[in-house]
């Protein structure tokens, strides 16, 4: 391969081998390393990824929609706020709540979106403490 915008090369965790590994090369500190990576560890960091990007959307939903209701313009349906919390982004939906104070006089709201996150917690412990070890990848 060239050396290019998608071609920065990343070390791998026991710093033996350099791979080229299909990362941006500005991203090479945080992106070619979750890339690169054992399977255990791109699976870990993947799932990180995605609870941070789920919950910043979870958050900016709440924010959107609290300004678009001061506004009285279409709104995004409680339905699609929820299902966003269910999929991984209860914590940036109740952080977007508080923050925003919005959705805090809605009964389903206030006890149904810390319901989602303690059932979430409780499936991760149990998934986690598990006798049952789980293939990755």
């Amino acid at each position: 391969m060239q050396p290019g915008l998608w071609n920065a090369p990343a070390y791998h965790k026991n710093d033996k081998n350099v791979e080229e590994c299909p990362a941006i090369s500005w991203d090479i500190l945080f992106f070619s390393n979750l890339m690169c990576y054992d399977n255990d560890m791109n699976a870990i960091h993947l799932l990180i990824l995605y609870f941070v990007i789920i919950n910043f959307i979870s958050f900016a939903a709440m924010g959107i929609d609290k300004r678009r209701a001061v506004k009285h313009v279409w709104r995004i349906p409680e339905s699609t706020l929820f299902v966003l919390a269910i999929i991984g982004g209860s914590i940036g939906s109740i952080a977007g709540m508080q923050l925003f104070r919005h959705k805090t006089r809605h009964w389903y709201f206030v006890y149904g979106m810390p319901a989602i996150l303690i059932v979430q917690i409780v499936i991760t412990l149990a998934l986690i403490l598990s006798p049952i070890e789980f293939l990755v990848m």
